[in-house]
């Protein structure tokens, strides 16, 4: 007798990330949307302000985002527009160029922080003990880095990228 193949755990895992994310994201969009923000510039400034001096260069930051490099640029562009980053000139590679988020930008980001985290508080990790929470993260974390090892580019690795205190 076989298993039924969609009473497979492995979709139920999956399908449980899913639908936990997506519930999440709708609580943060619209939070963000208070604040002038969408989900994907707050993920840009978010990843900036945590960056190794609040800068990554355009790739690592499409490597780190759900974006790709060209969508990076078109948000990056729009976000520059709007004071929120600029871009300089990477000092060891003249083709590259950083991303780096402006006093304005950071000030968005913690105009808006206090909301994110009483829903991320509220909504996920508030439902979780300690010891379930740390476990989850490792988890997450070994998961992440098996299927998006871009992830921490720019964050560790080299004197101008020194290790981050937390992902």
């Amino acid at each position: 007798m076989s298993q039924d193949p969609f009473d497979d755990p492995r979709i139920t895992a999956v399908g449980l990330l899913v639908e936990a994310y997506t519930g999440l994201l709708s609580r943060f969009a619209a939070q963000y949307e208070e604040h002038g923000l969408s989900v994907v510039e707050f993920e840009v400034l978010t990843r900036l302000a945590r960056s190794p001096n609040k800068q990554l260069r355009m790739t690592d930051l499409a490597a780190q985002t759900s974006l790709s490099t060209s969508g990076v640029t078109r948000v990056v562009d729009r976000m520059e527009r709007d004071g929120l980053l600029r871009r300089r000139a990477c000092p060891s590679d003249r083709r590259s160029l950083h991303a780096v988020v402006t006093q304005t930008g950071l000030d968005r980001l913690a105009e808006t922080l206090p909301g994110h985290l009483e829903i991320i508080e509220r909504w996920f990790t508030g439902q979780l003990d300690a010891e379930t929470l740390r476990i989850m993260l490792d988890g997450l974390r070994t998961v992440r880095d098996a299927v998006h090892p871009g992830a921490t580019l720019g964050s560790t690795g080299s004197p101008d990228h020194p290790q981050l205190p937390s992902d």
